[in-house]
């Protein structure tokens, strides 16, 4: 198990340097030009713009921007922002946790509510319930997120009251249930349906059979042996969706008022901000290559055939 730990360790840097690379080149061939953006609808001052781009280091060629990028990173240095001249981490630092915050609560519905779901639909595969559970998470599916969003907005916080539309304090969890709730939707609908999936064939398989032939409780066959080896392709989503909840946050965020990741985000693409964005990308291609790993190990603990060598 150690050895292959440190081996996908080691897998990590050629795809963390490779991604950070394919985004730097990507975020530095979007039109504008930050620098001159500072000035608004003034002409610029050519000097003072060349200075800037001098200081930054914008003047030089793609790869020396990148070396000297990668060689802050490894120093702990993100950088400075344009506009403000602000140190790139600590905006991350301040938007990161409340964005995992969000993402955790929203992973957390996925987690109980889709597998709840995905068992209660496979269990009782062609009744009723299935039937309910495949119409409900289609229409999740097929529905833009943002509509979910501005509807449950609309109903729970203007007109019933229960919540605030918008979110005043982000490190309230009280606060945060409604933007986790949207935000989570989509994946608590893909959970439901893979976990339907998996357990309406593995209720089929050999191993089932013996076990109801034994005369095992109900309960425990559905715990100890059908869940748990349904659980892997769920896992395999639940393991890689926290970096897509924290990287997709920008509607929810921007709707209910929510000062994180995805506000960061959407604000350092409208001022044309790439070292912003290059940073907050790095960030979750991080949180990405840490969840694959986690995913990986459990496979070993969900399934006792598994071993890594």
């Amino acid at each position: 198990m150690g050895r292959y730990v440190a081996r996908r360790l080691l897998q990590m840097i050629p795809v963390f340097i490779g991604t950070t690379l394919l985004i730097f080149l990507m975020v530095n061939v979007l039109p504008g030009d930050p620098v001159r953006a500072l000035w608004g609808d003034k002409p610029p001052d050519p000097a003072q713009v060349a200075q800037i781009r001098h200081d930054r280091g914008l003047d030089l060629p793609l790869w020396q921007q990148y070396l000297h990028y990668m060689g802050g990173l490894l120093q702990g240095d993100f950088g400075k922002t344009i506009a403000g001249n602000r140190p790139i981490l600590d905006e991350i630092k301040q938007a990161f946790p409340v964005s995992m915050r969000l993402a955790v609560m929203a992973w957390t519905f996925e987690l109980v509510i889709g597998i709840a779901l995905g068992v209660l639909a496979g269990v009782k595969r062609s009744r009723l319930v299935d039937n309910t559970v495949t119409l409900f998470t289609l229409l999740v599916i097929s529905v833009p997120i943002f509509v979910f969003g501005l509807f449950l907005q609309l109903i729970f916080g203007n007109e019933l009251g229960w919540v605030t539309p918008t979110v005043q304090d982000s490190e309230n969890f009280q606060q945060l249930l409604l933007p986790a709730l949207v935000l989570g939707l989509v994946g608590l609908a893909y959970v439901a349906r893979l976990s339907r999936t998996s357990i309406a064939e593995n209720r089929q398989a050999d191993y089932m059979r013996t076990a109801v032939a034994k005369g095992l409780p109900r309960h425990r066959i559905i715990t100890r042996h059908l869940l748990r080896n349904s659980l892997i392709p769920v896992v395999t989503y639940l393991g890689t969706d926290i970096g897509t909840l924290m990287g997709g946050a920008v509607i929810t965020e921007g709707i209910f008022n929510v000062t994180g990741v995805g506000n960061l985000l959407f604000d350092a693409l409208g001022n044309r901000e790439g070292a912003v964005i290059v940073g907050i990308v790095t960030v979750l291609v991080l949180v990405y290559l840490l969840a694959s790993l986690v995913v990986d190990l459990l496979y070993a603990v969900l399934d006792p055939r598994i071993r890594y060598a």
